[in-house]
């Protein structure tokens, strides 16, 4: 089950990043891309956002990536939705940092603006668990750090 979870990340470069400020939680549509094994996602901010001030202030955070785009009308029900539970971390090495830049930039040339911004994060999520939701009730769940 873990390797469709990881094909699933794979497929997909956009997900729903949701982090919290106290009692009050934000969602934000991200462009990622993933290490090879999918134990750490990557992406990009600018500083002075609200998502990167709660990930300063709480680096747990909770992840989805779906297949909502594709699983449409009648096929609602093959819906997959993936929960990746994480930890923010902040990429220290400036050439881990540079080489996470270019993959995501590879991957999304439209973020270029961004990622050259002085402002901007490159970043990472270290996974903690995948919960796998097929259709409306197939769960299966996976602790990975």
């Amino acid at each position: 089950m873990i390797d469709k979870m990881k094909a699933l990340i794979k497929q997909k470069d956009i997900c729903v990043l949701a982090t919290a400020s106290g009692n009050k939680p934000h969602c934000s549509l991200m462009a990622y891309a993933t290490d090879d094994e999918c134990h750490e996602i990557y992406m990009v901010t600018n500083k002075l956002t609200s998502k990167y001030r709660n990930l300063i202030q709480n680096p747990l955070v909770s992840l989805l990536i779906d297949t909502r785009d594709e699983d449409i009308g009648s096929r609602r029900i093959e819906a997959r939705a993936l929960t990746v539970e994480g930890v923010f971390q902040r990429i220290e090495d400036e050439a881990k940092r540079d080489l996470v830049r270019d993959i995501l930039l590879e991957q999304h040339p439209h973020l270029s603006t961004l990622a050259t911004d002085p402002e901007a994060e490159v970043f990472s999520i270290k996974v903690i668990s995948f919960l796998l939701l097929e259709g409306p009730t197939d769960a299966h769940f996976e602790q990975v750090g």
